[in-house]
């Protein structure tokens, strides 16, 4: 009989916006933002402190992000889904802080534009928002599309790496 894996989590609230993280003992497994009532069953993970080893000091590394001294991450991910999932997670973590690509863009880089359904679900389903910044992808015609974390987020997040401005979203 295969042992239970041992899973792990830990919150902190930085800048205004709680973070919920789940662990392994190889990574980050899957990080909720602002989604303050996601319950843990008993059993089900180890609650720990923010600042734990098993947290792989994720808290630390998006403090250093929400205070602009961190451009990338270098936490460890133990992120689980098909390997197309798998493989267009990591092409988001090739686009550089502050710069966007579209769908369109991205859906190509997998394989072709047939592929934008596919590469559209893969970036609602990604486990580790901001480490695995889905949030720099955008419509083809520079709207910002969706977020599984909220749109106010996205926009946040855009703003803080210098892709928006606050000017954009401010009433005349």
């Amino acid at each position: 009989m295969k042992e239970a894996e041992q899973l792990f989590y830990s919150t902190s609230k930085i800048k205004g916006i709680y973070f919920k993280v789940f662990t392994s003992h190889k990574g980050i497994l899957k990080i909720y933002i602002n989604d303050i009532g996601t319950k843990i069953k008993r059993g089900e993970a180890i609650k720990l402190q923010p600042d734990d080893p098993y947290m792989f000091n994720v808290f630390k590394q998006l403090k250093e992000y929400f205070n602009w001294e961190r451009k990338e991450f270098d936490v460890p991910l133990d992120l689980r889904g098909t390997e197309f999932q798998k493989d267009v997670w990591k092409e988001l973590r090739k686009i550089p802080y502050g710069k966007t690509i579209s769908y369109k863009e991205l859906a190509i880089k997998m394989g072709g534009e047939t592929k934008s359904r596919a590469v559209g679900q893969a970036n609602a389903l990604n486990p580790a928002p901001i480490i695995v910044p889905c949030h720099r992808v955008i419509n083809a015609d520079g709207k910002l599309g969706g977020y599984s974390c909220g749109l106010e987020v996205k926009e946040k997040l855009l703003e803080l790496e210098g892709k928006l401005s606050l000017e954009l979203f401010e009433e005349i």
